[in-house]
Order: C-alpha cells, then structure tokens, then sequence
C-alpha cells in the first residue's frame, strides 16, 4: 500500500525506523519489509544497522526468518508470508 503524503504526516514518529527524520515507515509488516530492502539499496551503514535494529525489535520474527531458500521453498514460504503478514497487520490493528 502506498501511503499518501496525509498518511504519512498523521502516522506517529514511532512507526518510523528512523523516526527523527521520519524515514522508513514500519507501521506493518509490509511496510517493515520494504524498509529492509530500502536501506539495503540506499542507505549508510549506520541507517542500514538501524533499520534493521528498528525492524527486528519491532517484528522479532523477521530476523528469525533471515536464512537462504532454496527454489522449491520460495513459493510455499512466499503463501505463507502472506498469511502471516495478514495475521500481524491484523494484530497491530487491535
């Protein structure tokens, strides 16, 4: 989901990684994601170190995922992911 400016002005410091320049928001498990592959393309070592911090505090589970896949594991992982990403979303939502 693409957030609009408005969205993104009325989120809280907190759903950011870097929450004092209000970059990379991790409000939800998509937008975590997203915030991984970002820094990993565009960012300084020290944004990379704490995105990663901020993501992996904020979603535990994540940082227990990183590991390689093999072909045959990609789909049935990425079914899964999508099931899970629903279930967290829905659990920051309460």
């Amino acid at each position: 989901m693409i957030l609009t400016s408005a969205q993104r002005n009325a989120m809280k410091a907190s759903d950011f990684a870097l929450p004092k320049d209000r970059a990379y928001p991790i409000h939800n498990l998509a937008h975590a994601r997203d915030a991984l592959s970002r820094v990993a393309q565009n960012g300084s070592p020290d944004e990379k170190a704490k995105v990663r911090a901020a993501v992996h505090k904020r979603y535990p589970k994540l940082a227990a995922e990183k590991r390689d896949l093999s072909p045959n594991e990609v789909e049935p992982k990425m079914m899964k992911e999508s099931k899970m990403n629903k279930k967290l979303d829905e659990e920051q939502n309460q």
